[in-house]
């Protein structure tokens, strides 16, 4: 059996909950765990930038001076690339920077990077998290007495006085096990579950193997 260290609201160690050995007989894959992190950050990608052409820019409709006589260089616009205030040659314009990724991916690749967590010992178990307000020094408490300064918080039975005050914790960012990311496992040190969580993360294991 694989063991999660236990912890009650003052970080206090309360024993150890224990994982079913299947839980971890995934094998890991690198390769799918970047492409779902490639697949998550192009698509948060805003992709707005964007440059006029020469057709686009204002002005510039008259030729500026006569094609020969001058003694100056060719010039059919003022509003040519070649001339300060024209358009831009091959600059950005608006696009969809998001790909393709099938769910089956996606979800594996979040099991996947939990399983490396666990196996690294940079998860934690809390048995009660709960504040009577939402205040931010009574969740800090909290989080002090686990000894973390950089966790991903996957609480699914935290309430409104919970999740407000977790906002304005830096380098805390607290969600449901439905809605984990790998940009998120990956980005955060330790990963700090409560009992609920373990139990449907357990399951979903056991489901997708």
């Amino acid at each position: 059996m694989v063991s999660l260290p236990l912890y009650d609201k003052n970080g206090k160690s309360s024993g150890k909950i224990e994982l079913k050995d299947e839980v971890l007989g995934l094998k890991l894959n690198p390769s799918v765990v970047h492409t779902a992190l490639v697949w998550k950050m192009a698509g948060e990608r805003q992709g707005t930038s964007s440059t006029k052409t020469r057709g686009e820019v204002r002005g510039g409709g008259k030729k500026p001076w006569k094609q020969k006589g001058t003694g100056r260089a060719r010039a059919g616009s003022i509003r040519s690339p070649l001339w300060r205030g024209g358009g831009v040659i091959f600059g950005p314009k608006p696009r969809d920077y998001s790909k393709g990724l099938p769910k089956k991916a996606r979800v594996l690749a979040i099991d996947m990077a939990v399983i490396d967590k666990i196996r690294s010992g940079s998860v934690k178990v809390i048995e009660d998290f709960s504040i009577a307000q939402p205040k931010t020094k009574m969740f800090s408490a909290v989080i002090d007495g686990l000894g973390v300064d950089n966790a991903l918080l996957v609480f699914d039975g935290a309430g409104a006085n919970e999740k407000k005050a977790a906002a304005n914790i830096e380098k805390i960012k607290l969600v449901s096990s439905k809605n984990l990311s790998v940009f998120d496992i990956l980005k955060y040190g330790t990963l700090v579950l409560d009992k609920s969580a373990v139990s449907n993360l357990e399951e979903r294991f056991q489901k997708n193997k």
